[in-house]
């Protein structure tokens, strides 16, 4: 039964896949225009500092991030199965609606990655002389796993969901735990996705070559092709879930709020005041506070209360 499953969603998967490709291809049209400026003014610095730095490259994905919500925004519209997706207003929608939290998220991300890799190389080099330090490079990979998990969630739950970047972050580590299975779908698609890349850049037999399959890759293929992969593997099950943890915390307080009023059955009407106990000079002047029932709450409105209850006591 489980293996019938896969088979039906690996085959949705591919099916969707492909009814996508044109508009995940202009989709990447979109991208590449602020991933080629960015990438080029980041190259300049490398060149002319002398420093010659992958990460010098690699900060291309701080104020480049906020452009990639586009295509999150894109991608998650797809993979909830809607049809005519409009590419360019959620593009520049998903843009102009979350690139202060996409920049953040950029910042987050470069320095996950700046200190994994530096981690594990070290701990990598004095393993090789002393394997006690093993340990540590187990931890460090473990680490750096942990926050590729937790990436696949922050993007789309951002996109999706108007909540803080507080929540945002901890509901994303707790499914790289309660989700690992479907983790595990998105990483194996993403070695797929690795391995076509790596055939096509192996079939390039002259640098030239080489270097128009890498722009062609790098800027009309991965970004959303890779956004679209991710997704499918981990949104349905992060949307249910976020949308129940919701619902489930507004029953909560419904049930909460109900007790404080003594309603101690969650499916009745809650019992409506009266306000026959209350005695009030409507026609003194000021608007004073007044304590009633536990609670300072003012004149005029203890009074409109009062008419109100009035008033259904009428109409019955």
């Amino acid at each position: 039964m489980a293996s019938e499953k896969n088979a039906v969603a690996l085959t949705g998967f591919f099916s969707s896949l492909f009814h996508n490709l044109p508009k995940l291809l202009f989709t990447n049209l979109l991208f590449a225009v602020p991933f080629a400026v960015i990438f080029g003014i980041f190259y300049l610095i490398n060149i002319l500092t002398g420093l010659n730095s992958m990460f010098i490259y690699f900060l291309t994905v701080i104020p480049l991030f906020p452009f990639y919500a586009g295509v999150t925004q894109v991608t998650s519209h797809m993979v909830r199965g809607e049809e005519n997706v409009d590419i360019l207003p959620n593009f520049i929608g998903g843009i102009k609606e979350n690139w202060l939290r996409f920049l953040v998220h950029g910042i987050v991300m470069y320095a996950a990655v700046f200190i994994s890799y530096y981690s594990i190389v070290l701990y990598l080099g004095l393993g090789s002389k002393n394997g006690m330090f093993y340990v540590p490079l187990a931890l460090c990979i473990l680490i750096a796993v942990f926050f590729l998990f937790m990436f696949f969630y922050v993007s789309p739950m951002t996109v999706t969901f108007d909540i803080s970047m507080k929540d945002i972050y901890k509901n994303s580590a707790l499914m790289t735990f309660g989700e690992l299975k479907h983790n595990l779908f998105a990483v194996f698609g993403i070695l797929i996705l690795f391995l076509v890349c790596a055939t096509v850049l192996m079939c390039s037999f002259t640098p030239v070559l080489l270097i128009i399959f890498t722009i062609v890759l790098a800027l009309f293929i991965v970004p959303s092709i890779l956004s679209f992969i991710i997704n499918s593997a981990v949104y349905k099950n992060m949307y249910s879930m976020i949308v129940d943890k919701d619902s489930k915390s507004k029953t909560i307080d419904k049930k909460m709020e109900n007790r404080r009023k003594g309603q101690f059955r969650d499916d009745e009407e809650p019992v409506a005041e009266d306000y026959s106990d209350l005695e009030i000079d409507e026609s003194a002047d000021g608007d004073e506070f007044i304590f009633y029932r536990g609670k300072m709450m003012k004149r005029s409105y203890l009074i409109k209360l009062k008419k109100e209850a009035e008033e259904r006591k009428n109409l019955k």
